[in-house]
């Protein structure tokens, strides 16, 4: 575990980059808000860390009380790592840090990893309401927990029980939502998202 290193400023600001400053961490975070991971999917989703560091970077996140690590009973067996209450928290600093950065994607460049709930956020950044919502992209497909609370954000892959609503919809348009260019109900009044469902939340969306 690597020794904790501080500003050592009485600001709240600095505090917070203490914990969560490091390289990948606030990723890591990203990566749980799916819930209870194992190291090995971890790393999948985190093309270019090393082990070592992502070792070193859950570590810290178990010291400063921000993800724990538990043993899956059988037949899982295997250990997880997941977000506590004080790493969820997180959530409104990626989300406030992804809409920041929207300016900042451009086009993908050759060398862009791509994973397709990594769209997640910024896809729900745009969703009002509550209900469980399964997206389809070409690339692949993953849920989101709308209004949701005390649950994991999103998940990959198809959703777990009936969605409220299902949308279906391209690579491009999601960029486009992510880069802040087109919004999630733009996209819809466009045509470029289907939407499917009879819940009050697919209705909402088709009828804005």
């Amino acid at each position: 575990m690597s020794p904790r290193r501080s500003y050592d400023q009485y600001c709240s600001a600095a505090r917070a980059l203490d914990t969560v400053g490091d390289r990948w961490t606030l990723l890591i975070v990203r990566e749980l808000l799916a819930g209870p991971r194992r190291y090995t999917d971890l790393h999948a989703d985190l093309p270019g860390v090393s082990t070592d560091v992502l070792a070193s970077r859950l570590k810290d996140m178990e010291r400063d009380g921000l993800a724990t690590r538990r043993r899956l009973p059988p037949p899982g067996a295997a250990y997880v790592y997941e977000l506590t209450a004080r790493g969820r928290e997180l959530l409104p600093v990626l989300q406030a840090l992804g809409k920041w950065g929207e300016a900042e994607l451009g086009e993908r460049r050759p060398t862009d990893a791509v994973r397709a709930h990594w769209f997640a956020l910024p896809l729900l950044r745009g969703l009002e309401g509550e209900g469980l919502v399964e997206v389809r992209l070409d690339e692949g497909e993953f849920h989101l927990y709308v209004g949701a609370e005390g649950v994991p954000v999103y998940g990959d892959g198809p959703a777990p029980a009936e969605p409220d609503a299902r949308l279906v919809l391209d690579v491009d348009t999601c960029m486009g939502v992510a880069q802040g260019e087109l919004s999630v109900l733009d996209a819809v009044r466009a045509g470029r998202i289907d939407v499917s469902g009879d819940s009050a939340l697919a209705k909402a969306l088709r009828e804005a």
